[in-house]
């Protein structure tokens, strides 16, 4: 008897887990959980990248940690930075160099409690993100260019657009 019962089981694994497995790889391709634009198995390692669509950075993700949020407006990949300034305002500026953003390295990255500009190493104070304009730090998104509110920033695909034109080399190689 138990033999059968064993023998009942493996027909179950044969009909059933089988057939569900194939169901279950039918049902992801159906709803799209396939490689896509933006999707962490894409070869450039982005991923959640807006396409031709708002940015909205909610409020209670912005910490003293730059936080870097990315999108695609038509065929140009960009990306916006919000940090917590020392006086606990929210900064936001576009994460390309003003100076430097020709280079393909004017980006910044984060190092303790300032951003360096990639490609000429210029140091920038966090206090200063979306104060100062001109000259090498982050391209600033003023307050009239965005939308806040009490739980998020958003900044249109429109605006976006318009600012395309900075991140045409953005992060290649020289």
């Amino acid at each position: 008897m138990v033999q059968n019962k064993r023998a009942q089981g493996k027909g179950f694994r044969k009909k059933w887990i089988v057939p569900t497995v194939a169901g279950i790889i039918c049902l992801a391709v159906v709803l799209g959980f396939a490689a896509r634009p933006g999707s962490k198995t894409e070869s450039t390692g982005k991923s959640d990248t807006a396409v031709n669509t708002d940015i909205v950075i909610p409020i209670s993700e912005v910490s003293e940690t730059a936080k870097f949020y990315s999108a695609r407006i038509d065929d140009t990949n960009l990306e916006v930075l919000a940090v917590k300034a020392p006086d606990g305002s929210v900064r936001t500026a576009f994460n390309t160099c003003q100076i430097c953003y020709s280079s393909g390295r004017g980006y910044y990255k984060q190092e303790g409690d300032v951003l360096v500009c990639q490609n000429c190493g210029n140091r920038f104070a966090m206090s200063q993100v979306e104060i100062e304009s001109g000259g090498c730090n982050p391209v600033p998104i003023f307050d009239e260019n965005k939308s806040v509110s009490d739980t998020n920033i958003t900044i249109s695909a429109d605006y976006l657009k318009e600012a395309t034109a900075i991140f045409a080399n953005w992060k290649t190689e020289y």
